[in-house]
């Protein structure tokens, strides 16, 4: 069973009529704005992955820097507590936008973004 059918036995897609797509084309590796199949046959990633992948596939400094702060502190929950890399971004991010930006929030996506400025209004 090849992995494009194992995937279709599995696994649900985002933005997919399931009963009428195609098999999934597998992707072994990406390497700055490619990615590559199984059979090494190159294709443009012209969406970026869905947007995520600004700097490109295994972008050498970006990997490195993530290896460092695996070595140190993977995750931990950020109610209760925080980490240097958290704050210093934070500080970074200030430092550049409009004066009247005070703190940071950090979201994981958009829907929960909007839903803690919304709470976050009412509080204020």
């Amino acid at each position: 069973m090849t992995l494009a059918d194992r995937d279709a036995a599995v696994i649900w897609h985002p933005y997919t009529q399931m009963k009428s797509a195609g098999l999934p084309l597998p992707i072994a590796q990406g390497e700055g704005a490619l990615l590559f199949d199984e059979a090494g046959t190159a294709y443009i990633d012209a969406v970026s992955s869905w947007w995520v992948n600004l700097h490109g596939h295994s972008h050498p400094y970006i990997a490195q820097k993530i290896s460092e702060q695996l070595t140190r502190l993977e995750h931990v929950i950020f109610a209760g507590f925080t980490h240097a890399p958290a704050v210093e971004l934070a500080e970074g991010l200030l430092k550049i936008l409009p004066a009247n930006q005070k703190r940071i929030f950090y979201s994981d996506n958009g829907s929960t973004a909007v839903e803690v400025a919304l709470k976050m209004a009412f509080q204020y």
